[in-house]
């Protein structure tokens, strides 16, 4: 499949968010187009949120103890893109 152009908003939510502990990894769903017709490609972004002071704050760097939460996540995340772009839809 060829691509022919990609659509793609800073403002678009994230479809799913698996969280474990304070570390969460989004999916977020990005229509392109392709010879074929338009498909939804998923990206995942990782964070671990934490409190300075009286803010939240996120970031994607993970101590040694907040690994095992972070592979969870991530592991979650990678059974629903698999299910999700391995479907079919029949005409």
């Amino acid at each position: 499949m060829a691509k022919k152009s990609t659509k793609r908003s800073n403002n678009n939510p994230p479809e799913k968010v698996f969280r474990i502990g304070f570390v969460s990894a989004s999916v977020f769903g990005h229509e392109i187009e392709t010879d074929e017709g338009p498909i939804t490609i998923r990206s995942v972004n990782v964070q671990k949120r934490y409190k300075d002071g009286e803010d939240v704050k996120y970031t994607s760097s993970f101590n040694l103890a907040e690994l095992p939460q972070a592979v969870r996540a991530l592991q979650l995340t990678q059974g629903y893109v698999e299910r999700c772009e391995s479907e079919i839809l029949l005409e």
